[in-house]
């Protein structure tokens, strides 16, 4: 399996500040939509990027203030809606983003060395604010992290509640080219999208309507649900498996699905790492499981959302199936599950689901059987360059959640998948995802 990097303690020679816009922004209380502020996504993402050459610091809060006076939400803070109970909202007061600087004895060269599987000391990378409760964090926690060969990190957290993955690539995308190219000729250069703000055009209707059933919020006890209960809660820490998949080895995937069979690189790869995870697991046959994957929605909606849209504009895709029966499909079989899950995505299914949030306040996926998949890929999240050269490594800074399809940089169609398992699952499911224990013998390295 691939290294772990046990980090080492940050020093931080200064207090970390708040960063405000740099200019005067709208005072007002943002409404959240109701895939905003669902309970599951109350945390942060957290983005870690490695470059090899540092941008000066001050160039990097003075882009990110004028970067805030479009982005002011992020400089607000959430609280609870004294108008509609249960819900969330922001603050938009200029609070501030929270940016640390420290230093770090690690070069960018040993960082790379053990950058496939982050572990739980990754987590002294970013910043931590002392708070009460979710509510009382920034929404943007910003960290940069000098090396001691001129390179840095940087890490960045991201409320959820506030953005999405394309929300999220959207706004660094803004702050990079920001700090690159602050002059820059908006009819030469590509500049991101302005942002939309109001979450409105998600209001559920009056009254609800639940207009089609929702597994994934569904929490039926399944035959056999304990045992795989007691394989996740075991007392055995999660281990991280990380395996990066070629275009190559992508379409060796694809090809178990001919004849006349068209599937994308996602479809084909999360039914083979939603089988290879059952497997892995040694699950009780008639046991259902599930695979819940992020599905944008900014196009499924009629009308589209708003160009510039970012806040959450996704809802999860559930695709299920009875463990022996996913065991022995074949890949068409089980790539068709996948598409089906994505097909069911339209209009009328993603306004019933925010009007089930409407109806049953504080619902939550089920995630008791299930593999979660959050794509990373496919965002451009591996090209953010703020001057000094595209990063060398892209990730999150931990794995114990859900399980990520991240780019590779350097390769658009390359994909790595990292997720987390019980530690003695963790060697069979990386042989599992490299194709080394099929009927049919590796398919990993055929020509």
């Amino acid at each position: 399996m691939t290294k772990s990097l046990e980090m080492p303690d940050c020093n931080y020679p200064k207090e970390a500040v708040l960063v405000r816009p740099g200019a005067a922004t709208p005072r007002h209380s943002l409404y959240l939509s109701n895939l905003d502020d669902q309970p599951f996504l109350r945390f942060s993402i957290r983005y870690l990027y490695l470059y090899r050459t540092a941008v000066g610091v001050e160039a990097l809060k003075s882009s990110l203030s004028t970067v805030l006076v479009d982005y002011y939400p992020l400089v607000g803070r959430l609280r609870a809606s004294a108008d509609d109970r249960g819900k969330l909202e922001v603050d938009c007061g200029e609070q501030g983003a929270l940016f640390a600087e420290g230093h770090l004895d690690l070069t960018a060269a040993e960082f790379l060395e053990g950058s496939g599987r982050p572990n739980r000391s990754w987590r002294k990378l970013l910043y931590r604010v002392e708070a009460q409760s979710f509510l009382d964090v920034p929404p943007l926690v910003v960290q940069v992290i000098h090396l001691s060969c001129g390179g840095m990190l940087l890490c960045t957290a991201i409320s959820h509640c506030l953005c999405d993955g394309i929300g999220t690539a959207q706004f660094l995308h803004a702050w990079a080219q920001a700090t690159a190219k602050p002059n820059a000729d908006p009819s030469v250069v590509v500049v991101p999208p302005p942002p939309f703000h109001s979450r409105r055009v998600l209001t559920p209707r009056s009254p609800p309507k639940i207009a089609f059933p929702h597994p994934e919020f569904s929490a039926p006890r399944e035959p056999g649900l304990n045992v795989l209960e007691q394989v996740l809660l075991s007392p055995q820490p999660l281990a991280p498996v990380s395996v990066t998949f070629a275009p190559s080895q992508i379409l060796r995937l694809k090809k178990q699905c001919v004849p006349s069979f068209k599937c994308t690189s996602f479809e084909v790869l999360a039914w083979h790492v939603w089988r290879c995870w059952v497997r892995s697991l040694d699950l009780p046959p008639a046991l259902r499981v599930r695979l819940l994957f992020s599905t944008n929605v900014r196009r499924r909606l009629d009308p589209e959302l708003p160009h510039g849209y970012y806040g959450n504009g996704f809802i999860l895709g559930c695709a299920e199936a009875r463990v022996d029966r996913l065991v022995r499909s074949s890949a068409r079989c089980g790539v068709k599950l996948v598409q089906q899950a994505k097909e069911r995505v339209c209009d009328g299914y993603v306004r019933s689901v925010v009007d089930l949030l409407e109806e049953r306040r504080g619902r939550k996926p089920d995630l008791s059987a299930s593999l979660v998949i959050s794509q990373w890929s496919k965002l451009g999240l591996e090209d953010l360059d703020f001057g000094g050269g595209r990063p060398l490594h892209m990730g999150p800074l931990a794995s114990e959640i859900y399980c990520l399809f991240l780019p590779v940089v350097g390769d658009l169609h390359a994909f790595t998948v990292l997720v987390s398992v019980p530690q003695g699952c963790a060697e069979r499911l990386e042989h599992l995802l490299r194709g080394e224990e099929t009927n049919g013998g590796s398919w990993w390295h055929q020509k």
